[in-house]
């Protein structure tokens, strides 16, 4: 794991030109607008991340990524949805986290999150979560169930609860500059290979999510947020949303927009 480094330096890599590309949690780099896909709540079900990462709505975040000297050929769906772990309690409620010390990775939505749902946050590598779990740094994280079980969470940890309040975008961030070295047509087959194996990978994710859930199961203490009962958590999260509006990343009426993009071929 994290042979190459971390996933901030390898986002530095990639600006800088020493690799070509790289995917992970420093889009925000290429644009602040991706910020607004790891909003808690934002959709509810894989059906609408896929609608989602594949609309319009985030082809034009894409094509904004120039800006800041990075080409963007494809948007996935980062893994899946985020679980949490931790050694104190079953999460049941928003209360059950309050004073919880929680690994969050180093973006301020989650940190925000964090605070809201009333946990103290602390934002590190995820590298260093098995250790931080282990020594009682922290009590808890949460991420996708195929990273937990990847870096062996349930070895350091006790209760597994699923609320899928949250996923994130996974856009395929590549050097702006080696990219338009390329000649036009291995730019577009560049592009065509980048959206299918974008498209494979979050079939992959989503085919394999369960899976791991179960997998996880067997050790950790698994308990389940859904329905009327996941109401706490929406309400709590509320400032979060009201924080990045009045930062300016995004608008109210952008949130709307990437809300019609998850829903628009629903009846």
């Amino acid at each position: 794991m994290a042979v190459l480094g971390n996933e901030r330096e390898l986002m530095d890599f990639v600006a800088t030109g020493a690799l070509q590309g790289t995917r992970g949690g420093f889009f925000a780099d290429a644009n602040s607008e991706f910020n607004l896909f790891t909003l808690p709540f934002l959709v509810n079900d894989w059906d609408q991340a896929l609608r989602l990462v594949n609309s319009e709505f985030t082809k034009a975040v894409n094509r904004r990524a120039p800006h800041n000297g990075f080409h963007i050929p494809a948007t996935g769906i980062s893994q899946g949805f985020r679980a949490h772990t931790n050694n104190a309690r079953p999460i049941r409620h928003p209360r059950d986290l309050e004073g919880l010390k929680m690994r969050v990775p180093m973006q301020d939505v989650y940190v925000q999150t964090a605070r809201a749902f009333g946990a103290n946050p602390h934002e590190l590598s995820y590298i260093d979560v098995y250790q931080a779990l282990q020594t009682g740094v922290v009590d808890g994280q949460d991420n996708a169930p195929s990273n937990i079980w990847n870096f062996k969470i349930q070895e350091v940890s006790t209760y597994l609860t699923i609320t899928n309040y949250a996923t994130g975008p996974d856009p395929f961030l590549v050097n702006l500059d080696w990219y338009e070295d390329l000649p036009e047509d291995l730019q577009a087959d560049f592009d065509e290979v980048a959206r299918e194996a974008i498209a494979l990978s979050d079939s992959l994710n989503r085919e394999k999510e369960s899976e791991f859930i179960d997998r996880l199961s067997r050790t950790l203490e698994t308990n389940y947020v859904e329905g009327y009962d996941l109401e706490p958590f929406r309400q709590a999260i509320r400032p979060v949303y009201e924080r990045f509006v009045a930062k300016g990343d995004f608008t109210m009426e952008d949130i709307r927009a990437a809300g019609q993009a998850a829903k628009e071929t629903e009846e």
